[in-house]
């Protein structure tokens, strides 16, 4: 399992359009088979802030995300709306390990 935090900060008059452009693109992610959860969190004290918690099967699930049409259609409807470049920290699974699954 790799888990990657993908932490975006948008513009304030753009907050709305991006929950919806990333709610498609997360509905999109989890009918993925190498996506075991993808979840999407607005930050509480600042709605400008967002983290999207990525969970893949495989390194190569990570790959295929990216090729998906779902993922190219937020790549662009996003990109104008972001404050600052996105940021993705990728983490190894150390618990629950694979054999649990």
């Amino acid at each position: 399992m790799l888990t990657v935090l993908v932490y975006v900060h948008v513009k304030p008059g753009c907050v709305e359009a991006f929950k919806a452009a990333t709610l498609d693109n997360a509905r999109n992610s989890v009918k993925e088979p190498g996506i075991a959860r993808f979840d999407f969190h607005q930050q509480s004290d600042d709605p400008t802030r967002f983290v999207l918690v990525e969970v893949y099967r495989s390194v190569e699930a990570t790959a295929a995300h990216k090729e998906t049409a779902h993922y190219a259609r937020w790549r662009a409807a996003v990109a104008d709306m972001m404050a600052e470049p996105r940021k993705s920290v990728k983490y190894g699974n150390v618990f629950p390990d694979d054999s649990g699954w």
